[in-house]
């Protein structure tokens, strides 16, 4: 016997009961499309909040796959996602799917880069960002500037966690205007905050920490992912009047590396971001670089000991591929399903995308890496 769908009415009902939401603003939710572009630690939080909540339609990005060390913080996901090597953003669908159907969600196993970043976000109302690298972040800034979108910045790392609200100001011309979405109703009137190039004009030099070097604790996560999708269901909501207009960061473990005299205030810092810069580059001069694709890299070390090839966009045959590689007598541990390819060659794991794209695991030498493609996937 088929059990019973689960009405909305019982579904929603505490978050109806709260007034920041109501019958009316739960309308709204259902209405409304996000997307969240990267689906590790934080994309995984705030993809399963915002699904919770009743978001209608979600558009879930990520380029990356399923590995054991991700358990420990990337909520979505499990024992088996992780034997399997599945890629995050089908997984994170089949995983919503499970607890609630009634949310549409697009999974995208692809590199946001500046050639599909319209298709892939231009339908959304607001940009939830939970990626690892500015490289994206300043790409994704530079759209949502153009387009008028409101987006969400956010990071964490050991026990730190920050966010921010970026409201661009409202497009000027029609042409600029064309497909970018509108929320359902009648959208609130906000005034722009500031955009992150008006904060960080230039992306961070030298080393830079990752959790692959510092560690991360899962609840820095969940917190600024917590915060995050709160602000993102004021403005879908029509309450952007109540976001913050801050850069909220918080210390969650040792407020010493704030303040060498170990005061407890500063485990909360605030930065204002509540007005443009006029000089910006971004929002100000408008000039969009990052959009344009100017000096983006097109291989890349992305953690892990690791190194990311995204210059093949061509679609991979993996039964082919597999029955040609399986000749190779040094390549063991050689699957595929529908969405990847992974083999094994002395130090390095090989994980093949659907769409070219490769993870070579085991080195940081890009020199190794281009070489590993050519000879086993072809120049």
């Amino acid at each position: 016997m088929t059990p019973a769908p689960i009405s909305d009415a019982d579904r929603y009902s505490r978050q109806i009961l709260f007034a920041g939401i109501g019958p009316a603003g739960q309308q709204r939710l259902a209405a409304a499309h996000v997307a969240v572009i990267g689906c590790g630690a934080m994309g995984a939080a705030s993809a399963s909040l915002l699904a919770r909540a009743g978001i209608g339609t979600l558009t879930l990005i990520d380029r990356d796959f399923v590995e054991p060390s991700n358990l420990q913080r990337q909520i979505l996901y499990d024992e088996a996602d992780a034997q399997e090597s599945l890629p995050k953003a089908e997984a994170a669908r089949r995983h919503i799917a499970r607890f609630n159907s009634n949310v549409q969600v697009h999974a995208h196993i692809a590199d946001l880069v500046p050639a599909n970043i319209a298709g892939l976000l231009g339908p959304a109302h607001i940009l939830l960002d939970a990626t690892d690298n500015f490289e994206t972040r300043y790409l994704l800034n530079d759209f949502a500037v153009q387009q008028g979108k409101p987006w969400i910045y956010a990071a964490a790392i050991g026990a730190y966690a920050a966010t921010m609200n970026i409201l661009p100001g409202k497009l000027s011309s029609r042409s600029e205007a064309e497909g970018s979405a509108s929320l359902p109703g009648n959208p609130a009137p906000y005034a722009p905050t500031a955009c992150l190039a008006c904060i960080f004009p230039k992306p961070p030099t030298g080393n830079l920490q990752t959790c692959d070097t510092s560690g991360i604790l899962a609840t820095a996560v969940n917190l600024a992912a917590s915060i995050q999708v709160t602000e993102a269901l004021k403005f879908l909501t029509g309450q952007p009047h109540l976001m913050r207009r801050t850069l909220i960061s918080f210390e969650l473990w040792n407020p010493a590396l704030w303040d060498p005299a170990g005061s407890a205030a500063l485990e909360r810092s605030e930065i204002s971001a509540g007005t443009p810069r006029p000089d910006c580059e971004v929002c100000g001069q408008r000039n969009f670089t990052h959009l344009a694709g100017q000096d983006r890299a097109h291989i890349t070390l992305c953690g892990r000991d690791s190194v990311e090839i995204h210059e093949h966009h061509r679609p991979v045959d993996f039964a082919a591929m597999r029955a040609r590689l399986s000749a190779h007598t040094d390549i063991h541990d050689l699957r595929a399903n529908d969405l990847i390819l992974r083999f094994r060659r002395g130090p390095h794991t090989f994980t093949l995308f659907a769409d070219g794209r490769a993870i070579v695991q085991g080195t940081t030498d890009i020199t190794v890496a281009r070489s590993l493609y050519a000879r086993f996937i072809g120049a």
